[in-house]
């Protein structure tokens, strides 16, 4: 960060500091977060022996940019799912992956990008990759959790919403209330499909919809492959209209093969590489607390004292007591990284 953007920076801290009298008498702010080598930190064992399960988290949106978090961006969720695959790919000790999914989806390019990811790092390695459906894995989520040998869902998570949207708006109708009207100068007709300041044309939401059915049909496509003779044929149409459903709901419709828990994911890891014993171990870096549990929370830069981090992490939805987006002055990448309209998405949007 050069001088004036800090400059701007200390500003708005001492404005907010002189705002809010409950505010700490300290605020430790790192501009410049380690990205070494990731840090390996075990959080659960069966023995003693020298082999090794990764667990691999894939939390909130899948986009492919950094995800939106307090004071700075976050990393790339593409990005980092990759550094880990390639950690446990070079690393012999480690037999077995489990990727444990609570993400209601995101942008149809990132998932697919990722679920191909999966997959190569399973051909590569032989290594068993078993997926564990958290507390949501929805609609991309649940896309990715197809890469996997074998896929376990928490009883009472939330997953399924098997589908595609293109979200749109329309203003057109309200800006002419006050006066104002738009009209693009286009080279043709479909240059401005589903412009918002426009009279919505439903010919242009006709070629929406064919671009939104062909990325359906892939993922339709991709739940028979995957999940072949385990599937209830029967009720395909019905499991893949975009419902959500719970876990336990899921295994019976055949799109998980059993219910349970991080602890029953990596057993069911252990037995598919063939291990009697091995440790559950994580990967983490510099600035984020060590993990010693499987239950830690993801990953969080120290950028501000612990009472004022987001019990709920980064992202959609999130409550935080403060939150600066600074990104202009940060030269980060803005929103460009968030979702917006016009764009296709593999997302449960109750899930946002």
């Amino acid at each position: 960060m050069n001088g004036p953007a800090r400059l701007i920076v200390a500003s708005v801290l001492a404005a907010l500091g002189l705002l809010a009298g409950c505010m700490p008498t300290s605020v430790t702010l790192n501009f410049g977060e380690s990205e070494g080598k990731l840090r390996e930190s075990t959080v659960a064992s069966e023995g003693a022996g020298g082999a090794k399960v990764a667990l691999i988290d894939v939390r909130g949106l899948i986009i492919d940019g950094p995800t939106p978090g307090l004071f700075t961006s976050g990393r790339n969720p593409v990005a980092e799912l990759v550094t880990r695959l390639r950690q446990a790919e070079t690393d012999p000790d480690v037999k077995a992956v489990v990727l444990r999914v609570n993400s209601p989806g995101g942008g149809v390019g990132a998932t697919e990008t990722m679920y191909n990811e999966v997959v190569r790092f399973r051909e590569r390695t032989k290594k068993p990759v078993v997926v564990h459906l958290a507390d949501i894995a929805a609609s991309g989520g649940y896309y990715l959790a197809l890469a996997g040998d074998r896929i376990i869902a928490s009883p009472s998570g939330i997953t399924g919403s098997i589908g595609v949207i293109i979200p749109t708006f329309n203003f057109a109708d309200g800006m002419k209330r006050v006066g104002v009207v738009s009209r693009s100068v286009k080279s043709k007709p479909n240059k401005d499909l589903a412009n918002p300041f426009e009279p919505m044309r439903d010919s242009q939401y006709t070629v929406l919809q064919s671009m939104v059915d062909g990325m359906y049909a892939v993922f339709r496509a991709r739940v028979v492959e995957r999940r072949g003779a385990a599937l209830d044929s029967s009720r395909l149409d019905e499991l893949t209209d975009g419902r959500t459903m719970l876990g336990l709901e899921a295994v019976k419709a055949g799109l998980a093969d059993e219910t349970g828990d991080v602890y029953d994911a990596f057993a069911r890891a252990r037995e598919l590489a063939g291990l009697s014993e091995a440790a559950l171990i994580v990967y983490y870096r510099g600035g984020s607390a060590r993990p010693t549990t499987p239950y830690a929370g993801a990953e969080m830069p120290e950028l501000l004292p612990e009472g004022f981090r987001s019990a709920a992490g980064t992202g959609p939805g999130e409550v935080n007591l403060l939150k600066v987006d600074l990104s202009p002055v940060l030269g980060g990448a803005g929103s460009e990284s968030h979702l917006t309209t016009g764009g296709a998405y593999y997302l449960w949007v109750a899930g946002w």
